[in-house]
């Protein structure tokens, strides 16, 4: 279901596998990051309505701040993704032109900080 030349997967993975722990599993056919739990994936689909998905194969998928939520639901770049939406999960295709990496980076930031044992964040943070 995906392929290592996927749009956008290379840098995802670096950006993900570089937080402490972090591990990469494929999980229903995708590529999970993981710190204990699942903190991002790659590739999905956006729920359209109930029966109706659009696929998103490069899609990335993240569970946001809650203060940041707002402005990530107003942004139409970004969008609800299929069995994640539910629990909070957002979505950004990184084929779509002028993917800022600077942002992806502080959206698995901070995603990874929702999921991540203390210890770990503490490790994060003291290489900052």
């Amino acid at each position: 279901m995906f392929s290592d030349d996927d749009p956008g997967l290379a840098e995802l993975r670096g950006i993900c596998l570089a937080l402490p722990g972090a591990e990469e599993k494929v999980s229903h056919g995708r590529p999970t990051f993981r710190a204990g739990r699942i903190f991002a994936a790659f590739g999905g689909s956006e729920k359209i309505r109930p029966g109706e998905h659009r696929r998103v194969p490069s899609a990335f998928i993240f569970t946001p701040d809650d203060v940041d939520l707002p402005a990530i639901d107003d942004d139409p770049r970004f969008f609800v993704p299929a069995y994640y939406g539910p629990y909070g999960g957002r979505a950004i295709d990184l084929a779509g032109p002028g993917v800022d990496w600077a942002e992806i980076a502080e959206l698995a930031d901070a995603s990874y900080r929702r999921v991540a044992p203390k210890r770990l964040i503490a490790e994060l943070d003291a290489r900052r």
